[in-house]
């Protein structure tokens, strides 16, 4: 390793030029990287409702579709308005109650089913379905949607899952500047207190800052990510890998006191930086690893982003932060000052002198965090984690309000069908709880309404070689129990008819997304405990001490779960699942890092007491300072944030860092006095501890 320092140190310069160089393909990268703003996308493929929705693109050219809601317009307007949404680039339909009948016909002739669909029950208000021929989350489809607003007026309301996307892209875009100007701001004011010069922090922000850019760039080769992916990534990297950056300093001015060469003096930072955060990465890398055994495939792409962007930042730790280091270096003494320094002394003596008490703590801690953390509220609903003032939001109240409609969904079924067994079909599926309506084609034939005045256009948007559709509306809410139940209730009778007839559309996307993300969540936490559990084990060689330490660490992470619970916070899904897996891989390093030192002292002959209290006075520092920097790297966001489903997860990571930081300090070294006995009989290199002088067990 010394030998790699020493290359670093003597090709710094080239280093530097090419790292700038770099950056413009990764801009370029980027820039061609898509943004997918649809949650439901990253369901599994081989799920009815995800190929339904393949089917609908492919036999009806819909892929998309939206509720437009009309008030205050007479019939003529709402004519013209709908003649100019059919315009508009990747509208494919238009359905509204003349696609059943002429608009010379009365509206008192239509069946009741027609009337009550298109029409409020006041009648100041009329509903027409759009369906585009691209997806959700396509930018075609945002595009249509910005359009149509535009040429709409302020009387309609445009409700979807594709305007919420918009919504939620719109609002990401103009938000994710500012949280990267927060977090880096916020990381500053932490370093600057607890470094030693003001340039420092600026070289850190540098160096960080590359490793993200090369990150976001080589997310092209994937295609694509989420925009939670996106919107986290920099936060997140900058507050994982900010340690690496902090230990290369800390280690070069130790070695500035052996090697008066600045250079030598690098050479062996950089080495036994390697050396030091090899291990550290590792746990981290392993958490976000975990994430990437979901079968909601967005844990894959958050998973896979952030284990290259730790690898990244650690690789640019050893190569750009010591030739920015070396080549600043004048600048660096200029800006020199003197540092905060906590007045830590007295609280390894006091932890030692109360450690029976912090054990006992712990143990009682359990039971409330268990119970909180087993019962804390979680929502599925999306556009609950968007602001009230966005346009989507405030359709979905309209609609809810106008036509006592929270969710539309549609079935897909064999267009050869008997108009008995649709009929008995259609009637089934209206007598379940909650149903407002199921139209099909044939509901829009009654006694009054000829045959013949219904357009052939009609037959076209619902009717599509082997398959027909049917809309259904309902009066639950999407993500409820009631509605789950209501899924299943349809699926049910549509498969008595049709058993290849599928359900489609955001409720029952929403229902299988609970189904999966419970399993998630078991297979997640279980992955990254046993892989974490494993690297300890390697790095430390102890069976003792993993245990210990990854339960050291869950408790940190059931208190801050439970927190929610206490204080009645409901949490998005996607928070739920991601926190505990990345605050163990990320925090854990506290807790090796002392426990690193209280082996060593152990090995080296000292009683249990003196290398406790050794292990706790030299490590505090470095965990504190690497926890307030993980917390000033995500706070901001959180508390800024109005995408929830960004926001909470900030804030859950945030209170996460400063719990797992109390949980090492206090509680970890208490275990160490009680287990001492077991871990020096189940760790290699301390079964002889025994009869030393100075190191009998006690």
């Amino acid at each position: 390793m010394l030998k790699f320092g020493e290359k670093i140190v003597k090709l710094r310069i080239p280093i530097l030029i090419i790292s700038v160089l770099l950056l413009i393909p990764a801009a370029i990268g980027y820039f061609k990287t898509h943004v997918n703003y649809d949650i439901l996308y990253y369901l599994p493929d081989e799920i009815d409702t995800m190929q339904g929705q393949d089917i609908l693109l492919n036999e009806f050219g819909k892929g998309a579709y939206a509720l437009f809601v009309c008030e205050d317009m007479d019939y003529k307007d709402v004519a013209a308005l709908k003649s100019d949404i059919e315009d508009v680039n990747h509208v494919a339909d238009v359905i509204w109650y003349d696609s059943a009948a002429d608009l010379s016909v009365p509206v008192e002739m239509l069946p009741d089913s027609i009337r009550e669909v298109f029409n409020s029950k006041d009648g100041d208000a009329t509903l027409m379905a759009i369906f585009f021929d691209t997806t959700t989350s396509a930018d075609e489809t945002m595009d249509a949607i910005g359009t149509i607003r535009t040429i709409s007026g302020e009387h309609c309301f445009l409700s979807s899952m594709s305007a919420i996307v918009t919504d939620t892209k719109n609002l990401v875009e103009q938000e994710m500047p500012i949280y990267i100007v927060i977090a880096v701001l916020l990381c500053c004011l932490v370093l600057a207190v607890t470094m030693d010069s003001f340039m420092i922090p600026v070289l850190f922000m540098l160096s960080i800052g590359m490793a993200i850019i090369y990150n976001l760039g080589t997310n092209f080769v994937k295609g694509e990510i989420s925009f939670i992916t996106m919107s986290l990534v920099a936060v997140l990297q900058l507050g994982v890998t900010m340690d690496y950056s902090i230990f290369l300093w800390g280690s070069y001015k130790e070695q500035l006191e052996e090697y008066s060469d600045k250079k030598e003096a690098m050479a062996h930072a950089i080495a036994a930086t390697i050396t030091s955060v090899a291990g550290s990465s590792l746990t981290t890398i392993a958490g976000f690893i975990a994430l990437c055994f979901m079968s909601f495939t967005l844990g894959l792409d958050i998973g896979v982003v952030m284990a290259k962007g730790v690898l990244i930042g650690v690789v640019c730790c050893v190569t750009v932060l010591p030739a920015l280091i070396l080549v600043f270096d004048k600048a660096i003494w200029k800006t020199a000052h003197p540092t905060l320094h906590l007045h830590t002394g007295g609280t390894s003596g006091f932890v030692l002198k109360h450690y029976k008490l912090f054990v006992l703590l712990m143990v009682l801690l359990w039971i409330p965090a268990l119970y909180g953390n087993s019962n804390y509220n979680v929502y599925y609903k999306l556009d609950n984690s968007l602001p009230d003032y966005l346009p989507s939001v405030q359709a979905n109240a309209e609609l809810n309000e106008k036509f006592n409609m929270s969710s539309v969904e549609m079935v897909l079924c064999r267009s050869d069908m008997s108009q008995k067994d649709i009929k008995n079909m259609l009637g089934e599926i209206e007598a379940v709880d909650g149903i407002n309506f199921a139209l099909g084609l044939d509901s829009i034939t009654g006694p009054l309404v000829p045959d013949q005045l219904i357009p052939d256009s009609a037959r076209e948007q619902l009717e599509s070689g082997e398959y027909q559709l049917v809309m259904i509306s309902s009066r639950y809410e999407v993500a409820t129990d009631e509605v789950n139940a209501q899924c299943d209730a349809v699926e049910e009778i549509v498969k008595e008819y049709d058993s290849g007839g599928m359900l489609i559309g955001e409720s029952p996307c929403t229902r299988d997304l609970i189904k999966i993300t419970n399993h998630d969540f078991m297979v997640v936490s279980a992955v990254s405990i046993v892989a974490i559990f494993l690297i300890i084990l390697l790095v430390l060689k102890s069976i003792s001490l993993p245990i210990i330490l990854v339960a050291v660490i869950e408790l940190a992470i059931y208190i801050n779960m439970a927190l929610a619970y206490f204080t009645g916070t409901t949490l998005p899904f996607i928070a739920s699942i991601c926190i505990g897996t990345i605050q163990l891989g990320a925090t854990v390093d506290y807790a090796i890092l002392m426990t690193t030192r209280y082996k060593k002292e152990r090995m080296s002959g000292r009683s249990k007491e003196e290398s406790v209290q050794t292990a706790l006075s030299t490590s505090i520092h470095s965990v504190i300072s690497s926890a307030l920097g993980f917390f000033a790297a995500t706070i901001g966001v959180g508390i800024y944030s109005d995408v929830d489903l960004i926001g909470s997860l900030c804030l859950l990571m945030a209170r996460g860092a400063l719990i797992s930081m109390v949980v090492v300090i206090f509680v970890l070294p208490s275990m160490f006095m009680l287990l001492d006995k077991i871990i020096c009989k189940t760790t290699l290199g301390l079964r002889n501890t025994v009869g030393v002088k100075g190191g009998n067990l006690r």
